[in-house]
């Protein structure tokens, strides 16, 4: 870190003085490499054990100090500054600066990029960007606004805005597409896709701004690629001069399909597939999706596919690798470093944070790949450069790993940062071996972790976590219906699906939680304090009979202990429900 940093024990928060926090943060454990496993040579510290409002991504300054934008922001604080003057790897003060001109209930957002002497970095409808001071850790004027998302979100999902910046000035952004295939009703068994699906004219794609100018929307963009359904991990490589995307690909083919798909195959498929976006690239959201294990596009349910059929697929845009599915790839960034071995120069980091919905397999995921590029092409088999966020094996549900990784960011000295976005844990990670011998022995270990059941490809009988269980009534339809977005645990995913442990939601008033399950609902919810954000779809397809099981499964398991919920109960609020509708 450059000497002349000087440390301010102020900030600006749209003009108004915030304090700021420079202790509170747990004690690190003291385990070899932060408890992460690595590449033979690497070494890894703990830069902060935890940031309360926890993390997303991350940017380093030319003069080293690391940004991590909080995942839990609000008006008073959206972003954190670690400060580590003797470069040990750990943060001697952690400050937090800077929010939003409106508070907004939103727990995913993201983006943090150093671009052209500005910290740029986002919520979930908003660019915003802080001109750097050089020689100061808080940037000392006013917060600017980029680019507003000005559409109507009621009902909308992936609306994250990752940014990218290429070398000419460009800003790419996406808008993600509001809906997981186009169905409507959104998320509903059977139901058709629209076609042609009127969300590709605004969303399911990546727009083109320019990076320097302000109080723009997505009219003064260019629309520079489609068929994208979300958005999180995307960059810029500037080796072939090309963006480049991880995507987040479709979910609940089991749920939505049962007809057509089983569990095994909804566990793996769609393909989290990584693209590059040349402009008019179109990828095929939402008619179609990759399939990884046959290693081509196919006709997705919604439009009469059924797992086989190429059909219009034929002219889509294929990826360069497809990944298994549900990985949730969250950052990815190119290496243009010195201080690691030569075989990662150019090549991608990619942070899957993991999966949530692999029920009733093994959540997968919650590591740090690598892919080797050479000449703007992967160059080899993707790796496992970083393991052991999550700390169990196998992962059941998404709440029993202790940590899923989630931003990537490198320092002027090639060092790379990682944040966890359970606790807010941020690690430095530096090659200490000889370069020059540097090579697939000094893998091996990693590539044996590949058989560990949150990377390997499941056994269809074997690793089937129900396949001893006898599973009828109410926690069938639970483990059919509910398990992929609840856990099978009924704990939920921090930030996108609100459990259904210790909350009134669940043990409280019947006819609210009957309304909920009969009409879906959207927007954000807080419960003990968290705030979530997933989309919750209608289940009034389900019979009266089904629905008063279910919840009374859940009302009764899990730690609950609620009474039972009558088919009748439930005829009456759908009955309620239904003449509302007509009256509208």
């Amino acid at each position: 870190m450059g000497k002349g940093i000087r440390l301010q024990f102020k900030v600006i928060l749209f003009g108004v003085a915030f304090g700021i926090i420079a202790s509170g943060c747990e004690k690190d454990t003291g385990e070899p490499n932060g408890g992460l496993f690595l590449p033979e040579g690497f070494k890894a510290t703990v830069m902060v054990d935890s940031i309360a409002e926890r993390v997303r991504h991350l940017a380093v300054a030319p003069e080293g100090q690391v940004y991590a934008k909080l995942r839990n922001s609000n008006e008073n604080s959206a972003i954190a500054v670690l400060h580590d003057p003797n470069n040990d790897g750990k943060a001697e003060e952690v400050h937090k600066f800077g929010g939003y001109r409106k508070k907004q209930k939103w727990s995913y957002a993201t983006a943090m990029h150093v671009y052209n002497g500005y910290l740029y970095f986002s919520s979930e409808l908003v660019v915003y960007r802080y001109k750097l001071t050089p020689g100061s850790l808080i940037p000392e004027g006013e917060v600017e606004v980029v680019l507003t998302d000005d559409h109507e979100h009621g009902k909308h999902e992936h609306i994250g805005k990752p940014l990218a910046f290429d070398d000419e000035g460009n800003m790419y952004v996406p808008f993600g597409a509001p809906s997981n295939a186009c169905q409507s009703p959104k998320r509903t068994p059977g139901a058709p896709g629209q076609d042609p699906c009127p969300d590709l004219e605004k969303h399911g794609g990546i727009w083109k701004f320019d990076a320097n100018k302000l109080n723009q929307t997505q009219e003064d963009g260019q629309k520079f690629a489609t068929g994208i359904r979300s958005v999180v991990a995307m960059d810029w490589n500037p080796d072939d001069r090309n963006l480049y995307v991880v995507v987040h690909g479709r979910d609940d083919l089991l749920r939505l399909f049962p007809n057509k798909f089983n569990g095994w195959q909804s566990a793996l498929l769609p393909s989290e597939e990584f693209i590059r976006v040349e402009e008019g690239s179109d990828f095929g959201w939402p008619y179609c999706y990759y399939d990884q294990l046959q290693e081509k596009k196919v006709l997705a349910p919604e439009y009469g596919g059924d797992g086989k059929i190429v059909g219009r697929c034929e002219e889509c845009d294929d990826p360069i690798i497809g990944f298994p599915g549900h990985w949730a790839p969250n950052d990815l960034v190119f290496y243009q470093g010195d201080q690691f071995p030569e075989r990662y120069k150019n090549g991608a980091f990619i942070a899957f944070h993991g999966s949530t919905n692999r029920a009733p397999y093994p959540q997968s995921g919650y590591f740090v790949g690598f892919v080797p590029f050479k000449n703007g092409e992967p160059s080899g088999e993707w790796e496992v450069f970083v393991d052991g966020f999550a700390k169990v094996d196998p992962i059941v549900s998404v709440r029993d790993a202790k940590f899923r990784p989630m931003g990537i960011a490198f320092g002027p000295d090639g060092s790379m940062f990682l944040s966890d976005s359970v606790k807010g844990k941020i690690w430095k990670i530096v090659f200490e071996g000889d370069k020059a011998t540097f090579g697939e022995s000094d893998l091996a270990a990693m590539e044996a972790r590949k058989e560990l059941s949150h990377i390997r490809t499941p056994d269809e009988i074997e690793d089937d976590l129900t396949k001893d269980e006898i599973i009828s009534g109410g926690a069938q339809t639970y483990y059919t219906y509910c398990s992929a977005c609840h856990q099978r645990d009924g704990g939920g995913a921090t930030g996108r699906f609100p459990p259904l442990v210790d909350t009134e939601w669940v043990t409280g008033d019947k006819e609210r939680l009957i309304g909920v399950t009969l009409d879906g609902m959207d927007g954000s919810i807080e419960i003990n304090g968290t705030v979530y954000n997933g989309v919750m779809p209608q289940h009034s397809f389900l019979s009266d009979e089904d629905i008063a099981e279910v919840l009374t499964y859940i009302r009764s398991n899990f730690g609950n202990d609620a009474s039972a919920i009558s088919e009748e109960e439930v005829q009456a609020v759908r009955s309620k429900l239904e003449a509302q509708d007509e009256n509208q």
